[in-house]
């Protein structure tokens, strides 16, 4: 019988969607004898997985209850198949991302800021703002109060299920895509040619996981590339973005940003983000629905059927991802 080790916050609702011909182990929080088991369902975070992992005997697949698996990896026995959770995170992450690229459009973050300020600002002044994001001369008539999104070309880098998720809703908007992946294929161009597209896009989408060759992906030469005004969204990993680069250039009203993810995370007090401008920032909530963690053990379900009947799994992590 196939042994099945779960976290320990595991609710009644979520193991009564797992086989009944499995032997189920709600995995303490803090274990202190050896654990044999067949398939470890990770934790969501850190904090929860370190206690537990070195307990853990005989393991044969580490099925993530996330999309991204870079913290995880190290925890994953000798031997053991990594399996991440993609599909999982379409639904929320792709409707983050509209939002954030909507409300970034029609200057939200802005007439929030007079909200909360109290203040009903006069036309010219929020014309001023879209002049300074675009380093405009002419004043426009009448004035620009919001952006429209049709006719924009987004670019979407990472061009798997989520991002196909993100351009499936934003195509009613009329935007042109731009797609880019780790490997080409029709219609998709590879990363390297990254820096040579930039230059076109309106909208830029970070949706790729964390890896060595995606580590400041978004460096000052990248960000140098962008159009002014030019909205980069990153809703990958924070490590995804040089910090540095993105301050200097939001500090310089170069670019905009729509940020769930940073670097480094959390966001400490005082740190210059907080207060650059053109800046929307949500703190990693981007995949984090009431939904979505019933759809993560559906996904763990079928996992542990298709283990135990000896059928190839999904999701299976090969090199960095």
């Amino acid at each position: 019988m196939v042994r099945v080790g779960v976290p320990h916050w595991t609710s009644e609702f979520l193991l009564a969607k797992l086989p009944t011909d499995i032997e189920v182990h709600v995995l303490p929080k803090n274990p202190d004898t050896p654990i044999p088991i067949d398939f470890w369902v990770a934790p969501l975070f850190p904090k929860d997985a370190l206690p537990v992992a070195p307990w853990l005997r005989d393991v044969k697949v580490v099925q993530s209850l996330q999309a991204g698996i870079d913290w995880l990896r190290p925890l994953v026995p000798s031997g053991a198949v990594l399996c991440d959770a993609q599909g999982v995170h379409n639904v929320a992450t792709s409707e983050w991302t509209v939002t954030a690229i909507l409300a970034t459009t029609k200057f939200l973050p802005f007439y929030f800021d007079l909200q909360r300020a109290g203040k009903w600002i006069t036309r010219e002044a929020a014309d001023e703002n879209y002049r300074s994001i675009y380093r405009a001369e002419m004043h426009s008539y009448p004035p620009a109060l919001i952006e429209e999104l049709a006719g924009q070309t987004v670019m979407i880098v990472g061009y798997g299920s989520i991002g196909r998720s993100i351009e499936e809703r934003l195509a009613p908007f009329g935007v042109n895509f731009i797609r880019l992946a780790r490997t080409a294929k029709p219609g998709v161009e590879p990363v390297e040619k990254l820096l040579d597209l930039l230059p076109a896009a309106d909208v830029i989408v970070l949706i790729v996981p964390l890896t060595p060759e995606t580590r400041h992906l978004i460096d000052a030469s990248a960000i140098a590339r962008m159009k002014q005004g030019a909205l980069l969204v990153n809703a990958a990993r924070g490590p995804v973005v040089d910090t540095d680069a993105l301050v200097q250039a939001l500090t310089e009203k170069r670019i905009r940003a729509a940020l769930d993810v940073t670097d480094p995370e959390p966001l400490p007090e005082g740190h210059p983000l907080w207060t650059a401008p053109n800046l929307l920032l949500t703190p990693h909530v981007g995949g984090s629905s009431p939904l979505y963690m019933s759809r993560a053990f559906d996904l763990v379900a079928e996992q542990v059927k298709r283990f135990a009947s000896g059928e190839p799994l999904k999701n299976v992590v090969e090199g960095d991802y």
